[in-house]
Parts: structure tokens; C-alpha cells; sequence
């Protein structure tokens, strides 16, 4: 039988190239304690930020036997995304917006779950198993599954790394209620590094393994809603959406290659656009821009809030920045508008001055009125 199942378990890794997955390994059903344990303390810290999701099913979160009984061995995939420069590079570029590399490209949701429900037809058909699918959305926690299955390990910045591909690795799981060979877990091999932690602008790391979100510039620029708190805004510097900075500098990633598939192809438009032209995006031409990539989830009014913060955070603004950061002085979102404030104060103090008179008076909104009053205070009340 154990014959069997090692020929099966040989015949799914071949299949699993053969859909675009560079590496596929496998997992028993389960977790350690610890990782329930974990997970309780992140929440308990409230370092998940706005994140309510993460508290919900943290039962079945906590082992993957707890989401499904009845399954097995868990199939983890990994699909390498390696970008084909320093992503660093672009923080040089203030009048540009810096996009994380796995958001310049079609969605990995998109493109993995169609890769992973083929796997799983296939391996239906071939083992006679029932499967479940899932990408990150569900509740699972796919990095200690992953370094169970010794597809990386956790680094110290809490993102999976792998020996082969750096921090560029995209994951998918197939669950299964057939018990395969399991592959040895990976072991940490950060050592005394600590390169990920010492380049955060925002400091998000409390302790090497420990990320409070609520200062991580990912979790601020696409699922914070609502104004970013100020003394964060001026360390986010040109980032836009996502932030790959403590992914770059890892050692490990002088072994990765650059992404294979072409579906996970860059999209030319979205490495470093110009800011100006990104502030004057209306809605429809928001959703055209960013079509089929994960960018347009996080919605106009946020993004737009992360484009005033970047241009208020550039080096050198001309008087066309100016224009552009004053135009969403009258926007129809309040978040949009409070941080225009923000954005042309660092810009152009006078000028702001000059406007107050003008736009403070019809301003209801409490963001709003906040930012005004930091940015003017008591005098111009």
C-alpha cells in the first residue's frame, strides 16, 4: 500500500509542474498546539489592526483537521514570483508609486485557484480521494503548513522563505482524506540575520517572528480603512499598495529566479506610475487602470489616500504636484480630503493657509476638521 501511495504522491509532484507550480510538497493534517497558541496571542495583542476576520473560526484556523475531519494530508503548492529587479530600487522614485511586486501582476488568487481546482480534478480522478480547495482566503494557516511540508520557513518578518526562491512564493493548498507520505519540515535558517527587521521604515516588528500589522505599511495601504495614523505617514515614503521591503533585503533571495509563468506576468503600467496621473483617477477609470489585479479591491477613496501620503512625502514637488494634491481639497470622500490637507501642508504650508478660509468653513467631517486643526491650529480656528 505504501508502494501505492509513494507512486501516486510521485505522479501528483509531476503534475503539479506540469500546472505552473514550481515546488509541491505534503503535510499531515495537523498542527501543533503552538500554533493555535500563537495565533491567540497575535489577537489577543490586537496586532491584526482592523483585521476582524482573523478572529473569526480561529478554531478551525488553528489546525486544518479542525476546517475539514476528514482530512488527511494537506497538498502545498508554491508558485514563485520573483521579480526581475530590486524592488528597493523604486523607493528612489519619489514621484512615483511604489506597488508591491505581487500586485503588478494579474491576481494570484485568480491564477492559482483555476491552477489548484485543476490539480485537485486530476487527483480526484487519479487517487479516487475527495479534496478541498483553498488559496488564502480561508482559514487556514498555509505558512506553518508550508514549513511542515518543508516547502521554507517562517522568517524572522513572519513571511515564508524558501533556499530556492527567497521570499517570492505564492501558496495554495489541496486538502485530501488520503493519507500520503509527508515530506520533513523545514528548518529556520535566519541565524543571526536580522536584515528584514532593521530595514521596516514603520518598525512593525516588536521582536524577531512578531509583526504588529497595525504598523506594517502593507497592512496600512490596503486593508487599514479610514485615516493612517500621522507620525506613520511621513515613513511610508512613495508606497502605494503593499510594501515588499523587509521581502528584498532578505540574503536568501540572491537564489531566487524571476517568476516562470506568464500569467503572473508584470504589467508594464504598474511598475512605478507616475503620481500626478494617479491622483486624478476618477472611479471607472480606477477599476479600468487596475483591472484584473488585486489593486482594485482596496477601492478608490484608500488608494487615493495612499497617493496624496506619497506625494506629500516627495523629495522635490513641483508646482504640478501642488495642483494635484489642492484638486482633492474637493473631493467627495472625507478621507480623500483629510489627508489633501496632510499632503499640502508638507508641500506647501502658505498656500495652505491661503485656502483655509475658504474650505475649512464648509468642511463638516470630523477627519476632516482634525486635519485641518492639525495642520493650522488653534489660530485659524
Amino acid at each position: 500500500m505504501m508502494a501505492e501511495e509513494n507512486l501516486l504522491k510521485t505522479a501528483l509532484i509531476a503534475r503539479a509542474k506540469l500546472e505552473g507550480f514550481d515546488v509541491c510538497r505534503i503535510a499531515s493534517a495537523s498542527l501543533g498546539a503552538d500554533a493555535g497558541e500563537g495565533l491567540k496571542a497575535y489577537l489577543a495583542a490586537g496586532h491584526h489592526g482592523q483585521m476582524s476576520w482573523m478572529e473569526n473560526r480561529t478554531h478551525e484556523r488553528s489546525a486544518p483537521n479542525h476546517l475539514w475531519p476528514e482530512a488527511q494530508s494537506v497538498i502545498l503548492l508554491g508558485m514563485n514570483y520573483g521579480p526581475e529587479s530590486d524592488p528597493l530600487e523604486g523607493l528612489k522614485a519619489s514621484d512615483k508609486g511604489l506597488i508591491s511586486v505581487y500586485a503588478q501582476r494579474r491576481d494570484y488568487h485568480d491564477v492559482i485557484k483555476k491552477k489548484l481546482k485543476a490539480l485537485a480534478r486530476w487527483w480526484v480522478e487519479e487517487s479516487g480521494a475527495r479534496v478541498k480547495v483553498f488559496v488564502d482566503t480561508a482559514p487556514v494557516m498555509e505558512k506553518p503548513l508550508a514549513q511542515k511540508a518543508g516547502l521554507g520557513w517562517q522568517g524572522k518578518h513572519t513571511n515564508l522563505v524558501s533556499r530556492e526562491m527567497g521570499s517570492w512564493l505564492f501558496l495554495g493548498s489541496v486538502f485530501t482524506t488520503l493519507a500520503l507520505p509527508v515530506d520533513e519540515a523545514e528548518v529556520d535558517h535566519c541565524g543571526s540575520c536580522s536584515a528584514c527587521l532593521d530595514v521596516c521604515p514603520t518598525r512593525a516588528f516588536p521582536a524577531p517572528y512578531q509583526l504588529d500589522a497595525r504598523r506594517c505599511i502593507s497592512y496600512l495601504t490596503i486593508e487599514h480603512k479610514g485615516m493612517i495614523d500621522e507620525d506613520l505617514r511621513p515613513l511610508m515614503g512613495n508606497h502605494i499598495y503593499g510594501c515588499d521591503d523587509c521581502l528584498a533585503v532578505c540574503p536568501w533571495n540572491k537564489y531566487a529566479q524571476s517568476a516562470q509563468e506568464a500569467k503572473l506576468a508584470l504589467k508594464p503600467d504598474l511598475d512605478l506610475p507616475d503620481l500626478i496621473f494617479l491622483s486624478q483617477l476618477d472611479d471607472a477609470r480606477f477599476r479600468a487602470f487596475f483591472k484584473s489585479t488585486p489593486i482594485k479591491r482596496t477601492g478608490l477613496a484608500s488608494f487615493l489616500r495612499n497617493v496624496l501620503i506619497a506625494l506629500g512625502n516627495m523629495q522635490a514637488p513641483t508646482p504640478a504636484h501642488r495642483a494635484a494634491v489642492e484638486a482633492r481639497l474637493e473631493d467627495k470622500e472625507s478621507v480623500v480630503r483629510a489627508t489633501a490637507i496632510w499632503a499640502l501642508a508638507q508641500i506647501d504650508k502658505e498656500k495652505l493657509q491661503a485656502l483655509a478660509p475658504d474650505y475649512r468653513a464648509k468642511e463638516k467631517a470630523p477627519d476632516a476638521l482634525a486635519e485641518w486643526q492639525n495642520a493650522l491650529g488653534d489660530a485659524h480656528g
